[in-house]
């Protein structure tokens, strides 16, 4: 028995020796800030002069946290750009340290103050993530007077762009609605204005973008291909500040500044193209009766309550606008909104809790032989619950859960003539939760891993009749179900795992296994993308969309950091993809299930990139080698085809040069290979009814794509309280005519044979902006 109690009090000892060790030490956390923009700077290292071997890297927030014993230390920051500090600390209990970090006098040209730390190409534990500042950004060629953060991304590897006119982009062989799009944690379901020709963010709101692309963390879910996590700008809790722009088409303002001086901030911009209002002034007759033009307003407060609590109120709401005088008017857009409280809880735990409301909406009013009226809503209500803890200076964790309800009306289509005629297609509900847990620990000097685990739960909602299929597709029973019963949920287990070994002082392997599920899928127009394709849920018939992605890399940095190689190959295996049937009906009917049929996807390549991040001259290098393929039955003879977003090769070149104090100069060229398409083979006669022939799903391929952008930025004023500028640029500098829709038309002489049109939008674009802030 006595044995029996030594061998316990042994074990329990060593058990609880660990806690008891770390019961003595005490926590130094804090925040790192721009001294003059009160922004939180990103991946900035904070050291200890005393034990070198203790570090950290600030977070997304610009958060830093290092236990330590109690003892006197000197905390060193280094960040590029910025001046070094020293900071005295004496820990005898937890205590707050924040540091603001002065702007270097060194030329500002000669340097890219950067959202990471500078070896994060090496050192970085996850693979696939693209990181951009919106200094980065403000340095490419603009479009239309407007800098793009998603025109930005689409020069990265891995990352297409849907192509001209498009409304999304394309990320390691998955469809567009395959992408989440964030804004301070709120989902987008369109992130873009005029067809895909801006993007719904205002760049001088945007603090930093990050675009995941391998394997996600666990707290991201609900798309299957990547996350592109927008975060917005703090405003100024010490001094106001003014900026904005005038361009030909376009102008924005913001405003930021304490509510109260050192505790609470606000910042609020907003947006309006105008191009239909000049065009009309100047008399032309094409667009008198034309309007085309679109808003978005941006607003975020900050409140430090205490040094523990922080609650921050986000709101973003865009709108776009294209009608034509008694024939058809349309808009659509998105609201957006998130209440956001973040505590410490001791010094180790922090948590967070968001409430989240997303709205989507469009509608369409035709006035000709009848007056037609087509509206769709899809309202979001979620909760998102996320507790860090840090265990230690090489282990942290997180928890969480997100629920979010989905309430969404397909479409209400009105006629009328002499009578009204409507339809409205039945609403949908459902409600969409995971529930997450991650791990991100420093094993070795030379390996980092992080792993998670999520547990997605998507359930099916009543009210609604509900139709089962047989093999063919077609309704064989219908159900009936009351508002808020469970017709169905689905469950599914999406490991994640990542690991980075460092061969040396710069270079590394990385590898990472990710799976992902999707439960909201759009329906798109086969042809060309629109704002009014149609979104629909997972149901009792169409299964969440399922994708395991393996990636390898190899990273590799020279001339201490400034540049950045990388290589990664990948194959995603995809399952319950959706397609149409052969001339599928969806925009009107009810039953669209019966339209769709369901299969496997796969895609594969590999990814270059060379980038010298900092200098005078600066810019990168990426390639693409890939291929996107669907095996469906019931499609091309239940062979493998080429999926829409398929595309063998694609490269970007970007540079950017300081030529002096005043002049910065930019090109970015692109080309891809064009888009798989379908086009008919030939025709045939049915009881004098034309009747087009198909062989082959995607069988074919538009012209390939290739465009160059050029711009040139001079600075008009730069002291320390004003700064104006003048921005040029020319999109599509040779003015090459890249296809937007291929028509094929009957030939009047000859009735049995078509000819194919090609539709292009742009060529020689050029514009000019004046950009201030003081």
């Amino acid at each position: 028995m006595s044995k029996i109690f030594r061998l316990s009090f042994w074990v329990t000892l060593l058990f609880f020796l660990p806690f008891v060790a770390v019961a003595q030490n005490y926590t130094v956390r804090g925040k790192i800030t721009d001294e003059r923009t009160k922004d939180p700077l990103i991946g900035v290292p904070v050291a200890v002069t005393e034990k070198l071997s203790t570090g950290v890297f600030t977070n997304q927030d610009g958060e830093y946290k290092i236990t330590l014993p109690k003892g006197d230390y000197t905390l060193v920051v280094k960040y590029v750009g910025y001046e070094d500090k020293k900071v005295k600390i004496s820990l005898t209990k937890d205590i707050i340290e924040n540091v603001s970090l002065k702007s270097s006098s060194i030329d500002l040209n000669e340097v890219v103050v950067s959202s990471r730390r500078a070896d994060e190409n090496v050192a970085g534990v996850q693979t696939g993530v693209e990181k951009m500042s919106i200094q980065e950004i403000n340095q490419l060629p603009v479009l239309f007077g407007e800098r793009d953060v998603v025109k930005a991304i689409q020069l990265m590897p891995g990352v297409k762009s849907a192509g001209e006119g498009g409304t999304g982009f394309y990320v390691r062989g998955g469809s567009a609605d395959q992408n989440l799009v964030l804004l301070d944690n709120v989902g987008i379901y369109n992130a873009s204005h005029l067809m895909g020709f801006f993007s719904a963010f205002n760049s001088d709101m945007v603090r930093d973008v990050t675009l995941y692309k391998g394997a996600l963390p666990s707290q991201y879910g609900e798309r299957l291909s990547s996350i592109l996590d927008v975060q917005m700008r703090d405003g100024d809790n010490q001094d106001y500040h003014v900026n904005g722009g005038l361009g030909l088409i376009s102008s924005k303002l913001n405003v930021e500044g304490p509510i109260k001086k050192g505790k609470s901030s606000f910042i609020v911009g907003a947006r309006r193209t105008y191009a239909d209002v000049i065009a009309r002034a100047f008399g032309s007759e094409d667009v008198k009766n034309t309007t085309l033009y679109f808003y978005d307003l941006n607003m975020k407060l900050n409140f430090n309550l205490s040094d523990k609590d922080r609650l921050t109120f986000t709101a973003y709401s865009g709108m776009d606008k294209l009608g034509i005088t008694d024939v058809v008017d349309t808009d659509w857009g998105n609201t957006v909104g998130t209440l956001k409280w973040t505590r410490l809880m001791g010094h180790k735990w922090t948590s967070s809790t968001a409430l989240i409301y997303n709205r989507y909406s469009y509608n369409v009013a035709v006035d000709m032989n009848q007056d037609l009226r087509i509206s769709s809503i899809i309202n979001d209500y979620a909760l998102k619950q996320e507790f860090t803890f840090t265990q230690n200076s090489v282990s942290s964790w997180k928890f969480g859960v997100h629920s979010t309800y989905h309430d969404m009306a397909p479409g209400k289509f009105d006629v009328a003539e002499d009578k009204g005629v409507s339809k409205h297609l039945k609403n949908k509900y459902s409600w969409e939760n995971g529930l997450y847990a991650s791990n991100t620990v420093k094993a070795t000097d030379r390996l980092e891993i992080m792993y998670g685990l999520r547990l997605s739960a998507f359930s099916v909602l009543g009210a609604g009749d509900f139709y089962n299929l047989n093999e063919n597709h077609e309704v064989i029973d219908t159900v009936s179900y009351k508002s808020g019963e469970f017709v169905k949920t689905y469950f599914n287990l999406e490991p994640r795992l990542s690991m980075a070994y460092r061969l040396n002082e710069v270079s590394s392997i990385k590898a990472a296994y990710a799976r992902t599920t999707q439960s909201m899928h759009l329906l798109s127009n086969p042809t060309f993308a629109s704002p009014f394709d149609r979104w629909v849920p997972t149901s009792n018939n169409i299964k969440p969309q399922i994708a395991d992605q393996f990636t390898l890399g190899y990273f590799r940095n020279f001339a201490n950091n400034l540049f950045e190689f990388s290589a990664e190959v990948y194959y995603k295996d995809m399952r319950n993809q959706i397609d149409f049937k052969d001339n599928a009906l969806t925009f009107t009917n009810d039953d669209v299930e019966t339209e769709l049929l369901f299969g496997k996807g796969r895609a594969y390549g590999i990814e270059l990139m060379l980038k010298k991040r900092v200098g005078r001259f600066s810019g990168w290098v990426s390639y693409t080698l890939s291929k996107s393929e669907k095996k469906i039955d019931g499609i091309n003879n239940n062979k493998w085809y080429d999926a829409v977003q398929d595309r063998t090769h694609d490269i970007s070149f970007v540079a950017m040069y300081s030529l002096n104090e005043k002049w910065n100069l930019s090109a970015a060229f692109v080309y891809y290979t064009g888009n798989a398409v379908t086009y008919p083979s030939g025709k045939y006669q049915v009881d004098g009814k034309e009747v087009v022939y198909y062989t082959e799903r995607n069988g074919y391929r538009a012209p390939d794509y290739h465009r160059l952008d050029l711009g040139a930025t001079c600075v008009l004023k730069k002291t320390k309280k004003f700064y104006s500028e003048l921005a040029f640029s020319l999109y599509n500098a040779y003015g090459r005519e890249n296809a937007y829709m291929i028509e094929f038309r009957t030939n009047d002489d000859d009735p049995s044979k078509s000819t194919a049109y090609q539709y292009s939008l742009f060529r020689f674009v050029p514009s000019i902006s004046w950009n201030f802030r003081f």
